[in-house]
């Protein structure tokens, strides 16, 4: 059985110089090489990241509330004697409010083993749709711009092979003409399914339709989830594995929206999927400039978008009771007293003070 596990960096960083001393090459299987990927989770707010993080990696602690950009990594062993492959793992936290943290995983050096889980709360579906676009449109964005900057290097070394921005999908890939590819191997995992499967099943079909579009749009893989269920979390355990070590994900597909969806890419089709279900919705007054647009307003028309504030709804960590240092927070309070008296003092002088004209 393939183990996975986690071990000290003095443990990875000598990996890492026995694979530069050897001559490997990340992205190589074979021999002695060490496989490294770099896996890149982003998605709702407190929708179970970690949670589900941690159930892949076979660890049992208890998940903490990522604050900003989390990094750890997994090994997994494929024999004896042999170096293992690692995983470089991140972690996005705080739903859309901290998009612009994306340009710290995605670099020219990580690129070239590369994917993308993107988490959606299906609890929560008048927050998805957002949350989702965002996420995605800022992760293109800059793999977009670092695979520019790679292009632009490698040109300036002689014989060198350039490496397209876009994906190439197999010449079987279901819709190939009709896609648009995500520049990287991506997997959207439904979360929280327990409480998802307690919706009205009219609203269940929309949502699973609708997500079943997205991915096959962009050419992802799809699975919903619960860290309550074991036999679920074994199937999302695989897909992970498939993208962080290069495991075979398993053959499960099931496309019924009366049960957790697992399609892996390249499984279903604009066909199986059918068209949006707007049995409410006017389609001819939605004004829809293309497919994904037209999706986009049957899904708004169902669970109308709330309007996140997730900028300033960030907490301060000097008050969050996970960091406190007692000394140090009563300085803090000494000092935040000083300067609102300060504050005072100066709010009377000017209001004394007599100006020349």
């Amino acid at each position: 059985m393939t183990k996975i596990s986690s071990d000290t960096l003095w443990e990875l960083a000598a990996a890492e110089v026995h694979c530069k001393e050897s001559g490997g090459e990340g992205g190589e299987d074979g021999g002695e090489t060490v496989n490294e990927r770099t896996v890149f989770l982003m998605g709702s707010k407190a929708g179970g990241k970690t949670s589900i993080l941690l159930r892949c990696l076979d660890r049992d602690e208890p998940a903490k509330p990522t604050l900003a950009l989390e990094y750890t990594f997994g090994r997994r062993a494929r024999g004896h004697n042999t170096p293992k492959d690692i995983a470089h793992l991140w972690e996005l936290g705080g739903g859309i409010s901290l998009s612009d943290l994306v340009q710290i995983p995605i670099t020219p050096a990580s690129i070239r083993s590369f994917t993308v889980i993107l988490i959606l709360d299906l609890s929560k579906p008048n927050t998805l749709w957002g949350t989702m676009e965002k996420l995605l449109q800022a992760a293109q964005d800059q793999l977009e711009k670092v695979f520019t900057q790679a292009q632009k290097g490698q040109r300036t070394k002689s014989g060198a092979k350039h490496q397209s921005a876009a994906r190439v999908l197999p010449k079987d890939f279901p819709d190939r003409e009709l896609i648009s590819p995500f520049p990287v191997p991506l997997l959207i995992i439904g979360s929280k399914y327990d409480l998802f499967q307690e919706f009205d099943s009219d609203k269940r079909k929309v949502v699973s339709k609708t997500l079943r579009f997205v991915a096959h749009y962009n050419a992802a893989s799809l699975i919903f989830t619960s860290i309550k269920s074991e036999s679920l979390m074994s199937k999302t355990k695989g897909f992970f594995s498939h993208l962080a070590f290069g495991l075979d994900r398993g053959k499960t597909v099931s496309s019924d929206p009366t049960k957790p969806l697992i399609i892996p890419a390249g499984s279903d089709s604009f066909t199986q999927i059918g068209s949006p279900p707007t049995a409410d919705v006017d389609i001819s007054s939605l004004h829809a400039k293309n497919p994904k647009d037209l999706w986009k307003k049957v899904y708004e028309r169902v669970f109308p978008q709330e309007n996140t504030r997730e900028q300033r709804e960030l907490k301060d960590p000097a008050k969050d009771p996970r960091y406190s240092e007692p000394q140090i927070d009563a300085m803090r309070a000494q000092k935040d007293q000083e300067l609102d008296q300060y504050k005072r003092n100066s709010a009377k002088s000017w209001k004394g003070l007599e100006l020349d004209t």
